[in-house]
């Protein structure tokens, strides 16, 4: 499936990773409206794509990601305009479901994915980064949940996953507050895994970290993701039935006899795609 040419985003596969970069440097990455679209494009297409193993999401230029775009926030009103109220709060809230969709194809997608983060992760970047399986920063990185500055309630998943990855008490000082978090205190309540000097050690150790897990088997990684995502969301009662009916179709495959057969040979195993 060949790489999808985006206006606001930068793709590039190499050797199982796909690195999918925010690309309005000028603008500090700012999300505008195409961007929300495509990143929903650049997700389905790693997800559907066999090459890609693993994805890491960056950046250009001094900041991860400012957030939602001014102009497109201050344009929603007139995109809603109705004669009836009723269907303009009807045309809202299908918007705002579009741009929660959006996000949630980062968390969709069956190969993980890697957020590398510096300067700026501001407002709807949280929303983004919260959908990635894991978060590293750079030693520059600031983090705010910024919506309520603006006067508004974040709507597109900061407020639903932010609780599942920092204590609970935590999350709400930030989501009241709006205040910003450096990269130690990130990786304090858990919001980064690692915290990195600068932004291109950042992205150094961020790409070993994709080549070790692109070179796992990509089904079990796969499995791994799904059951680790409906885990979050259910019972252990329900994940532990889930993981049985998985693997009763699952376990027995071409990358595990592989994986003995690499054991065997003391060689790296060659998985298939």
């Amino acid at each position: 499936m060949a790489i999808p040419q985006l206006t606001t985003l930068a793709i590039e596969l190499s050797e199982g990773i796909a690195e999918i970069r925010l690309n309005r440097p000028e603008r500090s990455n700012a999300m505008n409206e195409a961007m929300w679209q495509e990143l929903r494009t650049a997700f389905s297409w790693a997800d559907a794509t066999a090459a890609v193993h693993v994805a890491i999401l960056s950046g250009a230029g001094r900041n991860f990601c400012a957030g939602i775009d001014l102009a497109m926030l201050t344009g929603v009103g007139q995109a809603v305009a109705h004669a009836d109220p009723a269907r303009s709060r009807e045309a809202l809230r299908r918007l705002i479901l579009d741009l929660q969709d959006c996000l949630s194809s980062v968390e969709r997608c069956r190969k993980p994915v890697l957020a590398a983060i510096q300067g700026a992760c501001i407002g709807g970047a949280i929303d983004l980064v919260t959908c990635c399986d894991m978060r590293y920063a750079a030693s520059d990185a600031q983090f705010s949940v910024r919506e309520i500055d603006v006067g508004m309630t974040a709507d597109v998943g900061t407020l639903q996953r932010l609780p599942r990855l920092v204590p609970d008490g935590t999350a709400r000082e930030l989501a009241y507050t709006g205040r910003s978090v450096n990269a130690v205190e990130a990786k304090q309540i858990g919001l980064a895994n690692q915290v990195f000097e600068t932004p291109a050690a950042l992205l150094a150790g961020v790409r070993a970290i994709a080549q070790s897990i692109a070179a796992k088997s990509p089904l079990a990684i796969r499995g791994t993701k799904e059951m680790l995502n409906y885990g979050r969301d259910h019972s252990v009662a329900d994940g532990l039935n889930y993981i049985a009916t998985w693997n009763a179709a699952m376990l027995m495959s071409a990358d595990l006899e592989e994986s003995m057969a690499a054991m065997r040979e003391r060689r790296p195993p060659r998985f298939l795609d």
